[in-house]
């Protein structure tokens, strides 16, 4: 399989950190967003990933010389603009198009880390032959996905002063907040109209609101964490120095 993982971001949420490098480049108990993310989609099959870059473009470029890309083949989207997460697709699409095969790539941002089962949500992405899976969890959310019982897209609340923008109607509709995942046919990317920058948020409520599948698949059960703030950034390091400390007697 293939993958694209979004890295291109300035990272004003983890500064001090990112004001040298990006934030693909801090670390995490010793290794680096980008290291933990590749090894992650590896250990799904993945053995082609295409990363987008912008923030300290060629640190990022030296990484991954110095580490021989992780004996992966991994190309390089450079954006001398930010492109947002739909802008930056559209840009890296050829990746995906190259070979004229139908299989579906992961789009995963650097700044998260979980638990989610990649294989089973790609199963769940082909039985139901959805345009694009997005992985979500009911959890609060300064911005929430909306999703009709049946897990299909319907619209979004953008937050506390936003109304809620429905393109699909719905007996009942059910915020989920999105969790950085998504599973992607290749079709959706020759739908994509959108020019410049844009969030891939905006191409989803398009395509759902003329009759295109774009399906939830539920990662409750899951851990998930965002790295996007140093404060979070903390929080995973001690609770991973935790999770390793060797019992003693009296905590067994």
């Amino acid at each position: 399989m293939k993958a694209m993982i979004l890295a291109a971001g300035l990272g004003t949420r983890l500064r001090p950190l990112t004001l040298n490098k990006p934030k693909a480049l801090v670390e995490l108990g010793g290794r680096t967003l980008l290291e933990i993310t590749l090894a992650r989609l590896r250990s799904f099959g993945v053995s082609e990933v295409i990363v987008n870059v912008h923030h300290f473009a060629d640190l990022m470029l030296d990484y991954l010389k110095a580490n021989a890309n992780f004996a992966m083949r991994i190309e390089i989207s450079r954006e001398e603009v930010l492109l947002d997460t739909g802008g930056g697709l559209k840009k890296a699409a050829w990746f995906f198009l190259e070979d004229g095969h139908d299989e579906p790539f992961f789009l995963h941002n650097v700044d998260i880390i979980s638990t989610v089962d990649l294989a089973r949500m790609v199963a769940e992405h082909r039985r139901s032959a959805a345009l694009a899976t997005l992985a979500v969890q009911e959890r609060k959310s300064s911005r929430q996905l909306l999703f009709d019982e049946e897990g299909s897209f319907c619209g979004r609340r953008p937050g506390r002063d936003g109304a809620d923008e429905i393109v699909k109607s719905a007996k009942e509709l059910r915020p989920l907040a999105f969790a950085g995942i998504h599973v992607i046919s290749p079709r959706f990317l020759k739908m994509m109209t959108e020019e410049g920058a844009f969030s891939i948020i905006e191409t989803y409520l398009t395509l759902a609101g003329k009759g295109e599948k774009i399906q939830a698949f539920r990662a409750d059960q899951y851990d998930w964490r965002d790295l996007g703030q140093p404060e979070h950034l903390k929080q995973a390091e001690w609770d991973l120095g935790e999770e390793t400390k060797p019992q003693t007697d009296s905590a067994r």
